[in-house]
């Protein structure tokens, strides 16, 4: 595709050994395992009695119970009529059964549906029929029980599970995800974030985001089964357990969004907390300011920390900030990981470096399920996956993500980036979250709104300052609303503006 700016990879620090190029030109590993069902055999012939999988508050695994009680999941679907290729949905919490249900449908030559056990019933139904599910997993039912069974059919291009995008826009669309593709961001994580491929059980991973978004199921369960380790699930996010979990855990690898971490390190009982076995400290979904990078450094004092940036069309990971640009450059999503090429398709022939960022690789899917006009407005014929996200990239290769195209402001000709106010907003005083939305105006056509959440109400005097402080004028929020509760979000973290712009009612403006 012509208009497409390759990023540039020369001072990216992330190595790309073992990286070659398929028909398309796509980068891909050539030394991952075949398939998922592999990696995991590959560990439990190794280290059977390793502890794979742990509930809080619930059952604890070692790679051989989990193999053994998959495979009797796997025997039971066989029996209820599942074969290959059939779709089995997944509507476990998190937790044991969550996995044994992922696994077990993999080893029965199933493709697993991950359903948001958040939606309402009308959004379930319609991802079971779009999907078109043959067995329904759902949380009150038991997990299938009879005879051992595990597939030989599958290769590295067989699709091993489906998730579904948010539908911010439209119907949710189904997402391919191949086993190819679950094992290359799997290994994406580990090389960017520097996990020993063998560290076994000093990798533990804490898992309070849920399983049925790719953060949770494939860069944090995959990752610990990349490398031999062990996935520790909260079923839900309770950050005194969380602080406790942390210890006696012995966790290594933590992920969340920002706005928990900002609420994690204002509990007085986190001040006394055990952190000394974590390693690596991880965020992304939304913006973060950089006092709250440098409090992670210091509260974590033994643990690298990392941004990351991804689509549930690729299977998570795009993009990785490390530690050593954690701070000058928070406002970053970071370097391209190994398997991926970036791209930029110019809003501005005149400014090459910014535009809509596109992105292909051995992680990202050819399609969406039953949706071909929407796969062919989004990938085109040289593999290359249109984000929707408007970026800018510096010389370095960094990836500063501007906007999502339809969330872009229109301030009498002047465009506002939300992204960037919502940045700024989250570092003002008692802000612990932001969102920034278009507010009609008969005279600008768009006038700049915010909805700002603090554990205690924030002082607006001073969020205003510190806006005009750090943002040119026509960027300072004209509407202000203070929230009482925490701000909408999918798993995924990121905003859920469409229910905003829904739902508030905007006062008169402050300034």
């Amino acid at each position: 595709m012509s208009d497409v700016v390759e990023v540039p990879r020369d001072r990216n620090p992330f190595t790309r050994d073992g990286v070659l190029r398929d028909a398309v030109g796509a980068p891909y590993y050539t030394d991952l395992p075949d398939t998922l069902l592999a990696q995991l055999r590959a560990w439990v012939d190794a280290t059977p009695d390793a502890e794979a999988l742990v509930e809080l508050g619930g059952p604890r695994f070692t790679y051989a119970q989990l193999w053994d009680r998959a495979t009797r999941v796997a025997g039971g679907l066989r029996e209820a009529g599942v074969t290959d290729g059939d779709r089995v949905a997944n509507r476990h919490p998190a937790g044991a059964n969550w996995v044994l249900a992922f696994w077990g449908a993999v080893m029965a030559g199933g493709i697993v549906v991950a359903v948001n056990t958040r939606s309402s019933p009308s959004e379930v139904e319609f991802v079971l029929s779009d999907a078109g599910v043959r067995v329904d997993l759902a949380a009150d039912t038991p997990l299938p029980d009879g005879s051992p069974y595990v597939t030989d059919r599958p290769t590295p291009h067989s699709v091993a599970a489906f998730f579904y995008t948010s539908g911010t826009t439209g119907s949710p669309k189904g997402v391919p995800t191949s086993h190819r593709a679950f094992l290359t961001n799997a290994e994406n994580m580990v090389r960017t974030t520097g996990i020993d491929h063998d560290a076994r059980s000093a990798m533990r991973t804490l898992i309070s985001v849920p399983l049925f978004h790719v953060t949770g199921c494939n860069s944090q369960l995959l990752v610990a089964l990349r490398v031999g380790g062990t996935a520790v699930i909260m079923p839900t996010l309770d950050l005194p357990g969380l602080i406790d979990a942390l210890a006696v855990e012995r966790i290594s690898l933590m992920v969340t969004v920002p706005a928990v971490y900002n609420l994690l390190l204002r509990r007085p009982e986190f001040r006394a907390a055990d952190v000394s076995s974590v390693q690596r400290v991880g965020y992304g979904g939304a913006p973060i300011a950089p006092t709250l990078v440098t409090a992670l450094q210091e509260a974590f004092p033994g643990a690298t920390v990392f941004n990351g940036y991804g689509l549930t069309e690729s299977a998570s990971l795009l993009t990785v900030l490390p530690d050593q640009d954690a701070v000058e450059h928070a406002d970053s999503v970071g370097y391209a990981v190994p398997s991926v090429d970036l791209g930029v398709v110019p809003r501005d022939p005149a400014d090459p470096s910014t535009g809509e960022l596109v992105a292909r690789g051995a992680n990202l899917t050819r399609e969406y399920w039953n949706r071909p006009d929407a796969t062919a407005a989004a990938i085109d014929a040289d593999g290359w996956l249109h984000t929707g996200d408007v970026v800018t990239v510096d010389d370095a290769g960094r990836v500063v993500i501007v906007d999502r195209i339809k969330d872009i402001i229109n301030r009498g000709g002047e465009n506002v980036s939300s992204i960037e106010v919502e940045s700024a907003l989250v570092g003002a005083p008692g802000v612990v979250d932001a969102a920034v939305i278009a507010v009609p105006d008969d005279v600008m056509g768009e006038k700049v709104g915010a909805i700002v959440y603090g554990e205690s109400a924030p002082d607006l005097d001073a969020v205003l300052a510190h806006c005009r402080a750090v943002l040119a004028d026509f960027k300072v929020p004209q509407y202000v609303i203070v929230a009482t509760e925490p701000l909408p979000r999918n798993p995924g973290g990121k905003l859920l503006k469409a229910r905003l712009r829904d739902t508030v009612t905007w006062g008169d403006p402050v300034r």
